[in-house]
């Protein structure tokens, strides 16, 4: 299974989102900027995502784009239904659409694998997408000795 490119950037662009939490708002350029995305990305993204309640659009002076609920609710299985639909690893849940139908014995089970795997990504947050992973090594960049 693979995601999209544009399912990938929501996934960055709502990361990125949940970094302006208690900031107040933020606009579609901004968060283009900070992720490098191009701007007609990030505002069909948004268009998206407020469509599917991730995020909220505000209009006015102080006005932007927040998160529709905390980062902790918010999961990546959230942000792929936003993007793709809903999770299926076959059309044929879906559509019915299938050249081996009358003789397919995975039909039956193709919707538990379906709940497993949107359930393994319903598991993670936006809030744990957020922390830095423990395995991963430090990037911090070593500051200089001040000499008195």
């Amino acid at each position: 299974m693979r995601l999209s490119n544009l399912t990938d950037y929501a996934i960055i662009t709502m990361v990125q989102a949940s970094t302006h939490c208690g900031d107040g708002r933020v606009s579609a350029a901004e968060l283009a900027h900070e992720t490098g995305l191009p701007v007609p990305t990030v505002q069909r993204l948004v268009s998206k995502l407020t469509k599917a309640h991730l995020l909220r659009s505000v209009r006015g002076v102080n006005g932007g784009l927040q998160l529709g609920r905390p980062a902790a609710a918010i999961t990546v299985a959230d942000i792929v239904e936003a993007v793709e639909g809903p999770i299926a690893l076959t059309s044929c849940i879906d559509h019915g659409e299938c050249d081996y139908d009358a003789g397919c014995n995975m039909k039956p089970h193709w919707p538990l694998i379906n709940s497993k795997l949107r359930g393994a990504l319903a598991e993670i947050s936006l809030a744990d997408l957020r922390q830095k992973p423990a395995n991963q090594p430090s990037q911090t960049i070593p500051q200089k000795e001040l000499t008195v």
